[in-house]
């Protein structure tokens, strides 16, 4: 936890540093390319710091703090919207009025959001305009089944490699998903999430 912690003072005092030099670049009116190549430094290092967090989180465990009567379908249209401000298509078809349950709603959704950005991720092709297809249902009153379809097919399971920053964000919403005693799975080109409904 210290070496995270000082990992990320050395990644913000780079970022102070790329900003005062973006800053002197901007005045003295440098070639666009100049400008350009210090503002993907800046981002890179945005990414690095975010996924250190992320990474720490992973190595917490998730309390959770359960309260009754979230609707599942509002979570999810709230973080589609969200999502899709950024340019993205995610299509929310939800076959029940509402699916409620005694669940986390703030660790859920940073879940959801999580599973929509990796989805968008794992379009079969990323110039595609395509959509990703967001549905919930109830099996019973006692889980919720919501499934991310439009994906591409893989040859390993997004949710246990840590192939990079997104896939470690799935890790950690599939650990979200499994302290309510859920499951997350990647099956038939889809993320499939149980959610027990009743806590």
């Amino acid at each position: 936890m210290q070496i995270v912690h000082d990992l990320k003072n050395q990644l913000n005092g780079l970022k102070l540093y790329a900003t005062f030099l973006r800053r002197r670049i901007e005045k003295n009116e440098r070639p666009g390319d100049e400008q350009e190549t210090i503002g993907k430094l800046i981002n890179g290092l945005d990414r690095a710091a975010d996924d250190l967090s992320t990474i720490v989180k992973y190595g917490q465990p998730v309390e959770l703090k359960k309260q009754p009567g979230v609707e599942l379908d509002k979570v999810l249209r709230g973080v589609c919207a969200s999502v899709n401000e950024g340019g993205s298509r995610i299509v929310l078809d939800s076959s029940s009025d509402s699916v409620q349950g005694v669940l986390d709603l703030i660790k859920l959704t940073d879940a959801f959001k999580w599973l929509c950005a990796g989805a968008m991720k794992l379009k079969p092709n990323q110039e595609d305009a395509g959509e990703i297809f967001v549905t919930t249902k109830s099996s019973d009153s006692a889980q919720a089944v919501i499934e991310w379809s439009g994906l591409r097919e893989l040859d390993h399971d997004p949710f246990r490699t840590f192939a990079g920053s997104d896939e470690v964000k799935l890790a950690l919403a599939a650990k979200i998903v499994e302290a309510h005693g859920g499951s997350a799975k990647f099956i038939d080109r889809k993320f499939v999430v149980q959610l027990p409904l009743n806590g």
